[in-house]
């Protein structure tokens, strides 16, 4: 084995042991030991929901929903899975939540797809002219092709823990990251044939 192996194995393992410390303390009640997880987690916790949503100020309300879930079931946590583990299962609960509000606000004569399209042709996700990135065209997939593309191929989840935490059947998580993967290779194609 190398040594940056060794030295990253071992800087996981102390940073997973740093976590069940403070993790014991904020539940117990110390809302300074919930503070600091919250400033080792938010990053990674932002970024997972602003690429699940697209949407800075959604991402926003995600992560301080997710957060606040998290201290108000930090007792019940059981630890079968690392912390940060537990905090983006409730992350992506909170996405869920979030996009079947705005399903409700849309009301039953427009999709959330139909949603998105308007807000990619107004400029809102980016600019799709000579500078489109990967986000931005991730940003602009349909959201069940983008929830599965982000959860099992950005964040590398399996197909089942991806299944799991958005409540689909395996088969149909494996065909959305399919679909997410064309739309996402069409999008990126034609950026490149256009320059």
């Amino acid at each position: 084995m190398s040594a940056a192996l060794d030295s990253g194995e071992f800087e996981r393992a102390r940073q997973s042991a740093e976590d069940r410390r403070l993790v014991a303390a904020a539940a117990g009640g110390s809302s300074e030991a919930f503070e600091r997880l919250y400033r080792r987690h938010a990053g990674k916790i932002f970024g997972l929901c602003l690429r699940m949503t697209g949407h800075r100020e959604t991402a926003e309300d995600c992560v301080q929903e997710a957060f606040v879930q998290a201290w108000r079931n930090l007792p019940r946590f059981e630890a079968r899975s690392g912390f940060g583990t537990w905090l983006h299962r409730i992350a992506v609960n909170a996405v869920l939540a979030q996009a079947r509000r705005r399903q409700e606000r849309v009301g039953a004569e427009a999709s959330v797809e139909e949603e998105i399209a308007e807000s990619v042709a107004d400029g809102e996700v980016g600019d799709f002219g000579a500078g489109l990135d990967v986000e931005a065209a991730i940003a602009s997939l349909p959201p069940g092709a983008r929830h599965v593309l982000v959860l099992a191929g950005v964040y590398g989840y399996s197909h089942e823990e991806t299944a799991s935490m958005l409540g689909v059947a395996v088969g149909t998580c494996k065909a959305q990251l399919h679909r997410a993967r064309q739309l996402l290779g069409q999008r990126l194609g034609a950026e490149e044939g256009g320059s």
